[in-house]
């Protein structure tokens, strides 16, 4: 018995020398170019110095980087274009960046180049990672397997590794013969090590405690913010007709945004109180959430909270969309649940539409949205009655508020069994520089 735990002892020693060894003055390229993308690439850096302090951070991304001992070439989280008009209106800062990171990388030795998503910028980041032999992962992937499949012989030329946080994405990315290793969502990980401020939420609970709270989570670009409020605003006044106590707050994630949702307040005289900073705290004393499509999502998935989501497009972009989407819905967390019910016989998942049906609907079918686990509206014409609908069913029905809780608290059982995502990708990170450099 005490040979093989010296054994072990042995081993595990072994093992962080090993790791130590390899990266020893090891320099990691990150370019994260939205602010979910910052906040993964910024937890992947604290998790790597733990294990690997002798590791050197250079990138570009946003602040949550920087604070965890990134050197930035720029701060490109703050760009976070939408759309074509945003990329053409960006394009000389783009242009001049990728030209720096060009030059940075025929200058440094760099070893590794780690993408999170952010697919227009980083496809070029790769590509000129390629040029100079450097090996290229992407720890977040875009989702092409939604919007742009084309993409996928792009993604085998210039990537090496993709590490999928999402099963059915993972299986997706095997089948267009990209190398792909199904890690678990980081998201889940960080949203657990989150710790919220008790001086905070106690001070809120005692000033804005006295009904049921509502948290309104407006998006993160500015252009989101601008296309969903009113519709926001709206929703807000049909739920206070049926439930006059209700306690609307808004979590704006910049000063910027949260000026412009006051000023807007403001014009239609409507007083709803916004914080910034605070979407952890404001997720977790929500009792029911509104939020605008996006990465958020999953947070609020793993609190546990009974959410509308709401995402408001030009009539001309709905349109487009029909013809490039390919997934039934626009939400991760709706397209995770349904795929639990898969063929495993075929490996055929209900979250993509047939390539039969082509373009996709315009709307879902009653069935498709009967099984929304977030009831979803990707819309040009305002839906905030609709959206209110489920709010004001969730409130007044206690039992339905309960069954939805219990189905998303079923659903996370489901999703989030991988231990320690944010390991496992250091584990395959380190593994892809090691063979690199055994190939070189």
């Amino acid at each position: 018995m005490l040979q093989c735990i010296f054994l072990l002892f042995v081993c595990f020693v072994f093992f962080d020398l090993y790791f130590f060894v390899l990266f020893l003055g090891m320099k990691l390229f990150f370019s994260a170019g939205e602010p979910s993308g910052d906040v993964h690439a910024a937890a992947l850096m604290y998790r790597m110095r733990e294990r690997l302090p002798e590791s050197q951070f250079v990138g570009v991304g946003g602040q949550n980087m920087r604070r965890a001992g990134c050197e930035l070439l720029a701060d490109l989280a703050q760009i976070g274009v939408m759309w074509i008009w945003g990329v053409i209106r960006n394009f000389l800062t783009y242009w001049r960046l990728l030209n720096e990171i060009k030059e940075y990388f025929a200058r440094e030795k760099i070893d590794v180049v780690i993408l999170i998503d952010y697919p227009g910028f980083n496809w070029h980041v790769a590509k000129l990672a390629k040029k100079q032999g450097i090996p290229v992962l992407f720890f977040i992937p875009p989702q092409i397997w939604s919007w742009a499949r084309w993409r996928a012989k792009t993604m085998k030329r210039v990537v090496d590794l993709v590490l999928a946080p999402i099963e059915f994405e993972q299986r997706w990315f095997e089948q267009q013969g990209i190398e792909s290793v199904f890690i678990g969502h980081p998201f889940f990980e960080e949203i657990a090590d989150k710790e919220s401020d008790k001086v905070f939420l106690d001070a809120f609970y005692k000033k804005y405690g006295n009904g049921p709270v509502l948290t309104l989570l407006p998006g993160s670009r500015n252009k989101e913010v601008s296309a969903n409020l009113d519709d926001i605003i709206l929703t807000i006044e049909y739920v206070k007709s049926m439930h006059p106590n209700i306690q609307p707050v808004f979590a704006a994630f910049n000063q910027s945004q949260a000026a412009f949702i006051n000023e807007r307040l403001r014009e239609l005289g409507v007083l709803i109180p916004i914080f910034v900073g605070r979407t952890t705290e404001l997720i977790r004393a929500a009792d029911c959430c509104m939020a605008v499509s996006g990465s958020v999502s999953l947070e609020l998935l793993a609190c546990n909270k009974p959410t509308v989501v709401y995402y408001k497009v030009g009539k001309l972009a709905l349109l487009i969309q029909r013809y490039f989407r390919r997934t039934r819905y626009i939400t991760l967390v709706n397209l995770m649940a349904i795929d639990l019910e898969r063929n495993t016989t075929t490996d055929s998942t209900p979250a993509f539409y047939p390539e039969s049906v082509f373009p996709i609907p315009p709307e879902p079918s009653d069935e498709d949205r009967d099984r929304m686990m977030f009831p979803e509206f990707l819309t040009a014409v305002d839906k905030s009655k609709e959206a209110a609908a489920y709010i004001t069913f969730w409130l007044s029905n206690h039992e339905a508020m309960a069954l939805q809780k219990r189905r998303l608290a079923a659903l996370l059982r489901e999703v989030d069994k991988i231990e320690s995502p944010i390991d496992h990708a250091i584990n395959a990170i380190v593994e892809l520089i090691d063979n690199s450099g055994s190939e070189t």
